[in-house]
């Protein structure tokens, strides 16, 4: 085992080492763009059998991304994707949407964990231990697959809903503020799947006929 590797395994072994069993990491993906949902994934990676190349899911290549996506889904112990809707986003905002896409990843595990290594992001319905990084891709191999896990699974979405709606570009850009993406919104207005509470779609939507707030709900 090459130095680099086990360094990038040094939290989930650190965890071993204290008791826990079943050490999950979490990311998500698609906070920032306009349109489409939000996704969390977590990963349960095995000890023994330890994937090569885990990074943050950005500085990979698409095609590196999927060669990896392959191998965490079929050698992982257990990993889920959860996910949280456009209009989840609208409801209850991004942040709380994205603990909402969390939860629904974690649910998916089996057997359940019993510590959590997560990017950054508090989870307060998370009742076990955990440890958040900034950059947790960059220092754990397990976030790193989640966030491998997370982003090509977006990505994936957005390629099939760009046949839904081919004026956006979608494909091209996965609903993030491109010249292209503002350029279509100008042109066409926005779809059932925009952000209407973002204020790039927001400006562009027609004045609410009374004073309410269009995005009062509360997410419980």
């Amino acid at each position: 085992m090459t130095e680099e590797l086990s360094q990038h395994y040094k939290y989930e072994t650190l965890a071993r080492k204290s008791g826990y069993r079943f050490i999950a990491g979490g990311d998500e993906a698609g906070r920032g763009p306009w349109a489409g949902p939000v996704c969390a994934a977590m990963v349960v990676l095995s000890e023994a059998d330890r994937i090569v190349g885990l990074d943050d899911s950005k500085k990979l290549s698409r095609s590196k991304r999927r060669a990896l996506f392959a191998e965490i889904t079929a050698r992982a112990l257990s990993y889920g994707v959860g996910w949280a809707s456009a209009e989840e986003i609208d409801r209850y905002n991004i942040l709380e949407a994205t603990r909402l896409a969390f939860n629904r990843a974690f649910e998916q595990l089996q057997p359940t964990p019993d510590y959590v290594l997560l990017d950054y992001i508090k989870l307060p319905w998370l009742r076990l231990p955990h440890q958040a990084f900034v950059k947790g891709e960059s220092v754990s191999a397990s976030v790193a697959a989640a966030s491998i896990l997370a982003k090509e699974s977006r990505d994936c979405l957005m390629e099939e809903l760009a046949l839904k709606f081919p004026q956006y570009g979608f494909e091209k850009h996965m609903g993030y503020g491109t010249a292209a993406h503002q350029k279509a919104l100008l042109e066409f207005g926005p779809c059932e799947i925009h952000r209407c509470s973002f204020k790039p779609v927001k400006n562009l939507l027609p004045l609410p006929t009374n004073n309410e707030n269009l995005f009062t709900a509360e997410y419980k």
